[in-house]
Formats: structure tokens, C-alpha cells, sequence
């Protein structure tokens, strides 16, 4: 974690936003997140609401990392990002993409409740029309058996990068890695784990999917990178442009980066706390972000949510360290 100011000194720089999405991306349409402005930047806590204090206290510790201590050196000073597909029908398809000028990569969401396998590969196949390089992610919906059936119907019409969290558990990862020639990778069994080098030391993944709040700051992104030998992808946790920065610095502190990061998330909504930074051919400047006062203002939770969000930052604030 890292070193804590007082929670009076946290509360105080407090600001809760509601921020309205273009379309339903992981079940929700409105995104909360609370922004922390202190000493050294601007830091967001954005935990969603079911993750109870235990897990959300990683991304608190990420915003006062934020707000308090000085960043680390960058080694680049853009980076190269993915376009977000969510599980919309294949007609939306292009207007999704619209997003994401210049954008050579894209990332599916498959696997959605409710949708079934066939949806997925007329979804995956109208990105693959329109981008070269297609990833899909299906949050560990499937079994083995299954995310085996998924790779070989999603690469019947042409290759996939790679498959992010195909199963819920390492295990099933390990044992899916053996069975097909996808390439595997991991998000939930890095952030969600008590250990996030399980993965590599059970081969069960070929990348490691990190994200800067759920494990708990850009200083840890760069402990884990120096830990494992997997290529890394830095993925936005559906973060505001605050969150995003973050994510596009600690993109920019890496040693290596082989593959085109999960940070063009913005596109998703409909208005942000900052000025909207749109890709040039595919890439995001590394830049800190500062919200603008208008959009603060014009953007800001009702007030019960606002105290919802100071109950909730009290509850994991005791758990820092």
C-alpha cells in the first residue's frame, strides 16, 4: 500500500461523479466513481459496488498513490491502444469502432449472459471486417470445455491475439493453455487473486492483463512486471480520463510493451471529467490529467450517492496501511 494521510485530508478533496455511457458495458449505463485531488495530482476510487472493503481498498490505495506521491519516470511518452467492443449486436459494430480513431487492435466482449456462442462469432467477425487484430474477453465465463468450443468457433474465420480470462480459475486456464493454440490471457486471476504470480508460475497464461486500481497503484503494476516474464497489457478498470492517466503512465514506466493496451475506454461515455483526448493513429498521449471544475460541477452524484461513496471510502480507509 502506501503511505496514508488522514482521512479528514482525503474526505476534504473529495469529489463524486456520475459519469452517463453510450451504451451498457459490464450491466451498467451510469459510471460512479469518487476523485481524490491532493498534494501531488488527482487520484479516483472507483471500486464497483459489490466488491466489499477487503478487495476495494486496492483501488482506494491506488487514488491516494495518485493524489500523493510523485509519479515514476516514463520510458515513452505515447501509447498504443485497443478499441473496446462491448457484447452489442454486429450492426453497432461500426459505430463503435468510430471511437477509436486510428485504432489496429480491438478488444470483444463475448461471452455476455444471455448471448450465446453464435452471437459472439457474428460480433467478433464485424470487428474482424473493419480491424486487423482482434482479442476477445469473456471474463471467465466459460468451462473449459467451453472456452475450448469458443476458441475454435472464434478462430474458424481468422486468428485471435489472444483469449483474456476464457475460465474463472487458474487451473482451468492451465488446463485450457494445454488444449488449444490461442494464446491466453489473464485479468481477474491477477487483480482478484491473493496471489497475482500464481498464474505465471502454473502456466496458465501467455499475458498478464494488469490494471492500476484493482491492484492497488502504478508502483505495483511495476513490482508484478518485475516479477514475471509474460508480456503485460495495461487494461482501464472502466476508469474516468483520471484513471485512465494512470493507466497511461504506468504503460509508459514499463520496460517492454509488445501489445496495444486497454486504455481507450473513454469512448464509452458520454462525457468525462476532463476534455476528451481522442487516439491519433491508434495511440494516447502520457499526460496527468486535471479534471475541469465545469464538468466537475456539471457532472457531480446526487447527494446521497455522494455520502454513500465518503461511508464507503471509511470503511476501507482502516484497512490501509
Amino acid at each position: 500500500m502506501v503511505c496514508v494521510p488522514q482521512l479528514d485530508e482525503v474526505l476534504d478533496g473529495l469529489h463524486v461523479v456520475s459519469l452517463p455511457m453510450r451504451v451498457r458495458f459490464r450491466g451498467i449505463t451510469v459510471r460512479e466513481v469518487a476523485l481524490i485531488e491532493g498534494p501531488v495530482g488527482w487520484g479516483e476510487f472507483g471500486a464497483f459496488p459489490e466488491y466489499e472493503p477487503p478487495e476495494a481498498v486496492f483501488w482506494l490505495a491506488s487514488a491516494v498513490e495518485a493524489a500523493y506521491r510523485a509519479p515514476p519516470a516514463v520510458r515513452r511518452d505515447r501509447i498504443p491502444i485497443n478499441a473496446t467492443v462491448p457484447a452489442v449486436v454486429a450492426r453497432q459494430v461500426p459505430e463503435v469502432l468510430s471511437r477509436f480513431p486510428g485504432a489496429r487492435t480491438a478488444k470483444v466482449k463475448v461471452a455476455e449472459p444471455g448471448q450465446t456462442l453464435a452471437d459472439d462469432v457474428v460480433r467478433v467477425n464485424a470487428v474482424r471486417a473493419l480491424v486487423p487484430t482482434v482479442r476477445v474477453d469473456a471474463n471467465g465465463g466459460w468451462s473449459v470445455d467451453e472456452a475450448a468450443e469458443a476458441a475454435a468457433a472464434l478462430t474458424a474465420d481468422g486468428p485471435l491475439e489472444y483469449i483474456e480470462q476464457p475460465c474463472a480459475t487458474v487451473p482451468e486456464l492451465a488446463a485450457l493453455r494445454r488444449r488449444v493454440d490461442v494464446a491466453i490471457a489473464a485479468d481477474e486471476s491477477i487483480r482478484k487473486a491473493d496471489d497475482p504470480l500464481r498464474v505465471v508460475r502454473e502456466h496458465a497464461a501467455d499475458v498478464a492483463v494488469l490494471k492500476v486500481a484493482p491492484l492497488g497503484g502504478v508502483a505495483r503494476i511495476l513490482e508484478i512486471a518485475d516479477q514475471i516474464d509474460i508480456p503485460i497489457v495495461v487494461s482501464s478498470a472502466l476508469d474516468s480520463a483520471v484513471g485512465i492517466g494512470r493507466g497511461l503512465l504506468a504503460a509508459a514506466a514499463l520496460p517492454d510493451l509488445p501489445y496495444a493496451c486497454g486504455l481507450g475506454t473513454g469512448g464509452l461515455f458520454v462525457d468525462d471529467v476532463g476534455e476528451p483526448v481522442e487516439p491519433v493513429d491508434g495511440f494516447l498521449p502520457v499526460a496527468p490529467v486535471t479534471p475541469d471544475p465545469a464538468r466537475l460541477a456539471a457532472l457531480a452524484a446526487a447527494s446521497d450517492r455522494r455520502r454513500w461513496w465518503i461511508d464507503r471510502i471509511k470503511a476501507c480507509y482502516p484497512l490501509m496501511s
